[in-house]
């Protein structure tokens, strides 16, 4: 985007810009993440009468996102057009804690005009056979996983969450729900810890509040909830935000899984400062490359690193650390089975993601020759 050609906002609106620079911590922003660094790359789009927004939600073309109004200095949701910012690539697209550039005098409608680049993004790959990412929340500093503990936590699946949340570049964090209906807790959290190395492991209950001060202490700036439906995402998120912002349904008795209360991503401001990103619960969660796998299963790194052979396979290789370790039972066989699969997930999306990119780029190519011919030109690769 050309800055410079933006129209520009009335003259209460450019006040309020320039004196935002050098009181970043001091805006009402703040508290929805906005930093002395945001600050300074958003300048040249605030010279040129723009006003910095985070999205709040997202919803087919618009969205909802709050701002400082310029004539108050106070928090305003306002309602934008984002198809200024639309993109064939949906990761591209604006999502949940994207911060934006926001022209209030567009026509028809106010709109985003830009977004910030993101710090860190949770990508998943689309349901289905596809090879497309979806961007589930942006600019995340902490992935709360949660899992109850009303049925036994499946621990390949928190494998996957936190193989997800290490690739986003935020810090992932293990919150076991529902305390209240259990009495081994804190075996169940030895469990868990086992496969989460280098991951805080929380035991809360939303309805007792048992835990819920040290989870806040451990969610400041901004924090995106995931998990499968039913293990209580819209019970915490009222107990973190101290009010009933979500609405709340039973899971089932006799397994134990929830209903899709939460059908949309929202931003939720959180009474002790920072946000919370409530998401939907997640059926499917199939990763989009990355490292993240390496860094969720770091044991088996560091064992790899101990092999005879750099480029060993852990299979019949003579001095293999991995296989020594699934022998004396130190690495069980389910943890080295749930990382061949993750790891064999991700080669598929690479290797189905070069192929979209090599297609793409013979696509432009083709066009390209196609207007060449149709002017009597020619061009060379």
């Amino acid at each position: 985007m050309n800055a410079a050609s933006v129209p520009s906002f009335s003259s209460s609106s450019s006040s309020f810009l320039s004196s935002s620079p050098d009181s970043a911590e001091g805006s009402v922003l703040a508290g929805y993440g906005w930093t002395s660094e945001l600050e300074e790359s958003f300048a040249p789009l605030g010279e040129a009468g723009l006003v910095p927004a985070r999205i709040v939600r997202v919803d087919r073309g618009q969205c909802d996102a709050v701002i400082a109004d310029p004539e108050t200095g106070e928090p305003r949701t306002v309602r934008l057009d984002t198809r200024p910012v639309g993109d064939a690539d949906m990761i591209n697209c604006p999502c949940t804690g994207d911060w934006a550039a926001v022209d209030l005098h567009a026509q028809p409608m106010a709109a985003v005009v830009a977004l910030l680049p993101r710090s860190t993004a949770i990508i998943r790959k689309v349901a289905g056979k596809r090879s497309d990412g979806q961007v589930l929340a942006a600019n995340v500093d902490t992935v709360l996983i949660a899992s109850s503990l009303a049925t036994d936590p499946d621990l390949g699946r928190i494998e996957r969450f936190l193989a997800l949340a290490w690739e986003s570049g935020a810090d992932p964090l293990v919150v076991l729900t529902k305390a209240d209906l259990v009495d081994d807790a804190d075996f169940i959290r030895a469990d868990v810890e086992g496969i989460a190395p280098g991951v805080t492991v929380l035991v809360v209950s939303a309805e007792t509040g048992a835990g819920m001060d040290v989870l806040r202490a451990c969610t400041p700036g901004t924090t995106a909830l995931i998990g499968q439906s039913g293990v209580g995402k819209s019970t915490l998120t009222n107990a973190l935000a101290g009010a009933a912002v979500m609405t709340v349904q039973e899971a089932r008795a006799v397994d134990q899984k929830g209903r899709h209360t939460t059908t949309t991503r929202e931003l939720i401001p959180l009474p002790g400062g920072g946000v919370l990103i409530d998401t939907p619960g997640l059926r499917e969660v199939g990763l989009y490359g990355g490292g993240g796998v390496d860094l969720a299963f770091a044991d088996i790194a560091e064992l790899a690193e101990e092999c005879r052979f750099q480029d060993c396979g852990h299979n019949t290789e003579p001095g293999c650390a991995v296989q020594a370790a699934l022998a004396d039972g130190t690495l069980p066989q389910r943890r080295m089975d749930s990382y061949l699969k993750l790891q064999r997930e991700n080669e598929w999306i690479a290797s189905r993601t070069d192929a979209r990119v090599a297609k793409a780029r013979l696509q432009r190519w083709k066009a390209i020759h196609k207007s060449m011919r149709a002017a009597g030109g020619t061009m060379k690769r």
